[in-house]
């Protein structure tokens, strides 16, 4: 057997379902388990070096996340990417993020966006993709922050896995992590400006951006869904 998912490391901090869910989603996330791939128990078990018992409630709940279906009497796939899948997440996300951008602005502190700083410096260095992906999920974590609004932050956090899985695939396309990192820094500006509308408005087109990216990178994807 090919062994492609390495064992997990145990973490006091952290229940081995926890571990389990988090790897299995990461695999899915990076595309080393591929949309219409079955989901093997035993395999994955033996590969990950656990049971198959967290191996199956991380299948559960990533069937909740949106990652996995479930096909009666043939078992668990890695769910397909569809335009509308896409279209969803990123109309609400465009709107959410320009509604955080704008209060970010209203309220944000000179030590938040000295942080936002930190990851716009960090950003330019040469990363690779899955940095890359963890460096723009803490920028924008940091603008939800400075929001200071906890029920959209919590909104935005729900949305966070899914949207995992397409910021690897966006800024895996040639170009687009530069020109994410420019757009970063104009919304700084915005934000650190105090600048409401402009903040709001340039967090809204950062998203659609990204929205237009994934169709283009999918388009001709055989195993995306219309």
């Amino acid at each position: 057997m090919e062994r492609r998912l390495v064992p997990v490391k145990l973490d006091s901090y952290k229940p081995l379902r926890e571990i389990v869910l988090e790897a299995l989603r990461e695999a899915i996330v990076s595309g080393l388990l591929e949309p219409g791939e079955r989901l093997m128990e035993i395999q994955l078990a033996e590969e990950m070096g656990v049971s198959r018992t967290p191996v199956r409630e991380a299948i559960r709940k990533l069937e909740l996340e949106g990652f996995v279906v479930m096909i009666p009497r043939k078992g668990a796939y890695v769910a397909g990417v569809s335009y509308k899948d896409i279209k969803d997440v990123f109309e609400i996300r465009a709107s959410l993020e320009g509604l955080a951008a704008g209060l970010a602005a209203e309220k944000v502190t000179d030590e938040e966006i000295e942080q936002m700083e930190r990851v716009l410096h960090y950003e330019k260095e040469p990363q690779t993709l899955e940095e890359m992906v963890q460096s723009d999920t803490d920028f924008h974590a940091l603008l939800y922050k400075a929001s200071r609004n906890e029920r959209l932050i919590g909104i935005l956090a729900n949305l966070r896995e899914q949207m995992q899985r397409f910021r690897a695939t966006s800024l895996a396309v040639p170009g687009r992590a530069k020109y994410a990192i420019h757009e970063h820094r104009e919304i700084v500006d915005a934000v650190a400006r105090h600048d409401v509308e402009e903040a709001q408005n340039l967090a809204t087109a950062h998203i659609e951006n990204a929205a237009n990216i994934m169709f283009d990178a999918l388009r001709y994807n055989p195993k995306t869904k219309e």
